[in-house]
């Protein structure tokens, strides 16, 4: 009867470690365009057109605003480790470029080393001017408001509060 109590103890203790480490693995996520290398050959510089594209590749991701339209396709890879932030693992833009008639000039596939990593500088965002205390935040106009308007006889500009 104890045999059977010490393999039980062991296999829960054995459940319970691979929970925790299977709690500890990475999620991985994609997101956008799915990427069928097969498709993406399928298409031809100066044989299709933006209307055999969107057959074969579906919409676009986004179309560039300014300049030639070209069409972009966007993938990405996004690992979550355990109690942080998403970060992209990989990334895959493909642009299809056309020409003014609407017929494909090129495609162009990029990866990761376009992308750049911009961190932020702390918990503060680094500002011009004076750092002030959180009291004189608070308490640093008083005297400064409504002082121009108290009392007195009158200005250059105009009469005073009495009229005079």
């Amino acid at each position: 009867m104890r045999k059977v109590g010490l393999k039980v103890a062991a296999a829960g203790f054995v459940l319970a470690v691979a929970t925790l480490v299977g709690g500890c693995t990475s999620i991985r996520d994609h997101r956008g365009y799915l990427i069928d290398q097969a498709l993406l050959d399928s298409v031809q510089p100066g044989i299709d057109n933006r209307t055999s594209v969107e057959k074969t590749l579906g919409r676009p991701t986004f179309e560039s605003q300014f300049g030639q339209k070209d069409w972009y396709y966007v993938s990405q890879q996004v690992k979550t480790p355990p109690f942080r932030k998403p970060r992209t693992d990989d990334q895959t833009v493909l642009r299809v470029r056309f020409d003014p008639a609407g017929n494909v000039v090129g495609v162009d596939k990029r990866g990761m080393e376009q992308v750049a990593r911009i961190d932020a500088d702390g918990h503060t965002t680094p500002t011009l001017g004076r750092h002030r205390s959180l009291l004189e935040d608070l308490f640093g106009n008083i005297g400064a408001v409504g002082a121009g308007g108290m009392g007195g006889t009158g200005t250059a500009t105009g009469p005073g509060p009495n009229g005079s």
